[in-house]
């Protein structure tokens, strides 16, 4: 019985819907005076990224990331991190490997023929998908005073996904097996969470609005939402050279999902404790962002501008210079 009511998913928040919902649109879509590249073709002629050699070190979907946009990642973790601890989150450097009970908990199923995770062979681990998992899993089986919520952290991970597409929005940086990703993850108690999603969700608005760049805020339906989240909301950034908008960002409430498989609870007062609610939402993952900066701020003379809120991360460089990538 315990199996089987493990696979029940969370309860939908009224709000959604069967379908997607557009509710916003923020910024004006980039306009050029030529046909812009996608990140493939400038990342090989700018000599900025290297899929052939990472093909043959690694497989297929992954990549190296050379020169100036090596350091873009570097500049856009520091940035993000430094963003949300601006807004009063606590920075943790999270573990990339957790048991698994803890990723099954947060609603990943960590094996099997459908698991889309990392499993370390004759060892009770899994790479996580996100810094969600780790984060979650700080306080699996406790207890934390009612008077310490919100309790909010900004988690850096690697991350890990064994699905890769193979279709035209698939290629590239867009979907790989590996990357870089700061996350955001709260928990608190029920009347906490939906202004715990609203806050994280006003902190990812203001970080690509920051970065300059045109996106839109969806409502997902029903058949987008994972078994843990009750509401999600994604953003999705216009892409130019793949001409539609792709994913950047997604921010779910959990209600006490995670909190109950997890035996995560709060205390009221003396023998009264109750289940905490959790919500996660993405601060910056880092190659869908750079999909996004290299294609929307590229030039005619085949320079990349370089968003001025990243400069002092990158030692004032301002601009990507056009090159000719070795051979």
């Amino acid at each position: 019985m315990l199996a089987l009511g493990l696979k029940i998913p969370n309860l939908t928040h009224p709000s959604v819907r069967a379908e997607d919902q557009v509710l916003e649109v923020f910024g004006q879509k980039p306009e050029f005076g030529f046909t812009p590249r996608d990140h493939i073709d400038l990342g090989k002629t700018l000599d900025l990224i290297d899929f052939e050699s990472a093909s043959m070190a690694s497989g297929e979907k992954f990549y190296y990331l050379k020169n100036e946009v090596a350091l873009l990642e570097l500049a856009l973790v520091n940035w993000a991190m430094q963003k949300c601890v601006a807004k009063g989150f606590i920075p943790i450097i999270t573990p990339d490997l957790v048991h698994n009970h803890i990723a099954k908990g947060c609603g990943y199923a960590p094996r099997g023929d459908s698991s889309q995770t990392y499993a370390v062979e004759d060892h009770d681990l899994v790479l996580v998908g996100t810094a969600e998992i780790a984060l979650a899993g700080m306080h699996a089986d406790s207890i934390i005073p009612v008077e310490k919520l919100p309790l909010k952290y900004v988690g850096f991970s690697h991350s890990y996904r064994v699905e890769a597409g193979q279709n035209r929005e698939s290629k590239g940086l867009y979907r790989v097996h590996q990357f870089s990703k700061v996350e955001m993850f709260a928990y608190g108690t029920p009347t906490m969470s939906d202004h715990l999603q609203e806050e994280i969700l006003d902190i990812q608005r203001q970080l690509y609005s920051d970065l300059g760049l045109h996106y839109r805020l969806l409502n997902m339906g029903f058949s987008d939402l994972a078994a843990s989240a009750s509401r999600k909301f994604d953003i999705e950034a216009w892409m130019p050279g793949r001409a539609i908008y792709g994913e950047i960002s997604s921010c779910s409430n959990c209600l006490d999902y995670q909190a109950r498989r997890l035996n995560m609870r709060y205390k009221v007062q003396e023998k009264e404790n109750r289940f905490l609610h959790t919500v996660n939402g993405t601060a910056c993952a880092v190659p869908r962002i750079i999909i996004a900066i290299l294609e929307n701020f590229q030039k005619a003379d085949g320079t990349i501008a370089i968003p001025a809120v990243l400069q002092p991360f990158m030692g004032g460089m301002s601009t990507i210079p056009s090159r000719k990538a070795s051979q």
